[in-house]
């Protein structure tokens, strides 16, 4: 057999590539702080929905403020929807039931209980910068009691170069 009837052996895993899809949606968001991206996949690897953290439709991001500090009305948190909320709204194709989302962040307690009410099973996640937080422990206390599956992605360290 030749070498050139052989199936390539460096191809993406689904991890490295649903992961990849949620960096690059991440990509997509105008926060100068933080670019989170949530990729949700069913369980047949098909990608159903995507998001990235912003403005709601509607909200002009040159409009609403940016700032992390200050009054709570002049600062983002108040304003901007998280990845994964935006992933889960954009979906429509109706039951998420048993999907897995792949997150660029660890999701927050407001993310882990859309998460858990539409149905997703399995949590893929990048980065915990924030685990010692109540948020997110709180969020990892519902998940836990919830049965939702969650795991931490592990870095193949292989650069990914794309040029468009």
């Amino acid at each position: 057999m030749s070498g050139e009837s052989q199936k390539r052996k460096d191809y993406l895993t689904w991890d490295e590539y649903f992961m990849g899809i949620a960096v690059m949606s991440g990509m997509r968001s105008k926060d100068p702080n933080s670019q989170v991206g949530a990729c949700i996949v069913s369980n047949d690897n098909k990608i159903l929905s995507m998001g990235y953290n912003g403005f709601p439709i509607g909200c002009a991001d040159d409009e609403f403020p940016w700032a992390r500090e200050g009054d709570p009305l002049d600062t983002k948190y108040l304003y901007v929807t998280h990845s994964e909320l935006n992933a889960i709204l954009n979906y429509r194709g109706g039951s998420l039931e048993g999907a897995k989302i792949y997150v660029t962040l660890f999701p927050c307690n407001e993310c882990a209980k859309a998460i858990i009410q539409s149905g997703i099973r399995t949590i893929i996640y990048d980065c915990d910068k924030y685990a010692d937080t109540a948020a997110v422990r709180a969020s990892k206390r519902m998940l836990n009691a919830a049965g939702v599956r969650y795991y931490q992605y592990t870095r193949s360290g292989r650069a990914i170069r794309i040029t468009v």
